[in-house]
């Protein structure tokens, strides 16, 4: 079961309370916990191949960190990063590989 979102009224809530909302409720709470139709693990690795492919960081970042919560092995991040190098960019795995460093070595 996907875990209760928050990110969106933390860092929005003030600026943009509509998008905050929908952010949290609609985007994390109705789609991401549908997990009987995709699991929250595969949902990760959807979202990293799109933010990936446009060059997202700050947001691959964090989604990267949310993969690993959800399952994804620093291993299996590597290899999703070197198959998209082929399709998406190489300049993009270079910029990559170092926020999988980062975040799997948090704690």
């Amino acid at each position: 079961m996907a875990k209760k979102q928050t990110a969106g009224r933390e860092r929005l809530g003030e600026l943009a309370p509509k998008f905050a909302q929908l952010n949290d409720d609609v985007l994390f709470g109705e789609v991401w916990s549908r997990e009987d139709k995709l699991s929250a693990r595969d949902r990760s690795m959807i979202t990293i191949a799109a933010l990936f492919s446009a060059g997202q960081y700050p947001q691959l970042k964090s989604h990267l960190a949310l993969g690993k919560e959800n399952g994804i092995t620093k291993e299996e991040a590597v290899e999703i990063v070197t198959q998209l190098a082929f399709y998406c960019g190489w300049p993009k795995a270079w910029s990559t590989f170092g926020l999988i460093e980062e975040v799997y070595t948090e704690k």
